[in-house]
Order: structure tokens, then sequence, then C-alpha cells
């Protein structure tokens, strides 16, 4: 299953070529995952608490410029891959509002869980690893 977040530019993601900055690409993406995370745990309070885990790599092919506009950009995010302490999320960011669908960035993302107290690597929970499998399976 792929969930789909939308993101509104801020004229402070703007630099001086008039479009979005490519740092600013990493704020949409982690906005979306962390909304999809907390969806698929079905999580009320902070995902991490619950859920500790970090970002280990991120990459970004960035395709074509995003603009200041008022209609909001979608960012796509679904899982790639479940492992035994990490799992891959795929992203996108998305353009719907006219008649095409225009991409404007790809990006993989690798997560890996770990001990929220020492912040060592640990097992995913059953829990956490049956919700992330299923989504694999949906996609």
């Amino acid at each position: 299953m792929t969930f789909t977040y939308q993101v509104l530019v801020r004229w402070s993601d703007i630099d001086s070529y008039d479009h979005v900055n490519n740092v600013r690409y990493f704020d949409y993406l982690q906005e979306a995952r962390i909304a999809f995370l907390s969806q698929l745990m079905d999580t009320t309070g902070d995902y991490f608490a619950q859920y500790p885990c970090v970002l280990v790599s991120q990459t970004v092919d960035y395709l074509r410029p995003i603009l200041l506009r008022h209609p909001p950009y979608d960012v796509d995010v679904w899982v790639q891959s479940v492992g035994t302490t990490s799992y891959t999320l795929g992203s996108r960011i998305v353009d719907r509002s006219g008649e095409s669908e225009d991409v404007y960035a790809k990006a993989e993302s690798v997560i890996v869980a770990v001990d929220g107290r020492t912040h060592a690597k640990r097992v995913l929970g059953d829990m956490e690893r049956a919700a992330l499998v299923q989504q694999v399976a949906a996609t």
C-alpha cells in the first residue's frame, strides 16, 4: 500500500534560484515518513517513543525543481523491504494537480530499530515487523 502525504511549499523553502532548496526535500520526505509510520502502527502519541528507530541512510534522486505554489505536492511512501533489525522505505514527491502525474524526486530510506535507552540496534518487535511485512505484501 502506498501512503500519500501532502506538503505545501513554504516561502522559507525557496532558494536564490526561485525553487525549493535541495535540503528541504529531506524535510518533506521526513514529514511523510513520520506520518506514514504513525498511521501504520496506529500510534496516538510519539511514534519514536513506542518504536524507537533511526534513519541510517537516505538517497534522493532529484528529477525536477519544485516551485513555490499553492496546490500541495504529494509525497508517496511505501515499504520496500523488511529485515531483522531494519526496513527500507521508498518514496517520491509527485505533482498530481494537473492532468499528468509529474515525479519531482525519488528516494530510498533505510531505518534501523534501536533500543530507546541505549540506542543499540534491536530486533524489530513482532507487531512492528508484522505491520511492515503486511505493507510489502500489499504493494
